[in-house]
């Protein structure tokens, strides 16, 4: 009964450490130069930003979604037409969902995370999201 009081302290404190530690990534957004925004609207209109850091490949731009946390995530799927702040320039991007196996592979391979963040936020599953010009699917 002892190791399972234990192992049920051990637990929580862990699941309090990951709400703890994505809370703040979620709530203090830290920015910089590395860093783009992303705006998005919801369903209702209204207008929701998210600092996020991006990685480039093979001349593609791509964010991931490396978290629990996963609003915003859900709301560049229902409209993926987004306002992408980068490197001081502002413009409308395609929010692409990365689902070609080659691709993931690739993003996969070349865009790994430690161990300490990936225990840090709880093992969340992974998905990559292309920002895409929007000018080039929309002429």
């Amino acid at each position: 009964m002892k190791a399972f009081k234990t192992a049920s302290f051990a637990l929580l404190a862990y699941v309090g450490i990951v709400i703890l530690f994505e809370s703040s990534l979620g709530y203090f957004q830290p920015r910089n130069e590395n860093t783009l925004l992303l705006s998005m609207q919801d369903t209702s209109g209204q207008t929701h930003d998210r600092v996020l850091s991006p990685f480039e490949l093979n001349d593609e731009l791509y964010v991931a979604v490396n978290h629990w946390p996963r609003q915003w995530y859900k709301r560049l799927r229902a409209n993926p037409s987004v306002t992408l702040v980068y490197q001081g320039e502002s413009k409308q991007v395609l929010a692409v969902t990365v689902t070609e196996t080659a691709e993931l592979s690739q993003i996969t391979e070349a865009y790994q995370l430690g161990f300490l963040f990936r225990l840090l936020t709880g093992f969340p599953p992974r998905a990559f999201v292309r920002l895409e010009d929007s000018v080039k699917h929309y002429p």
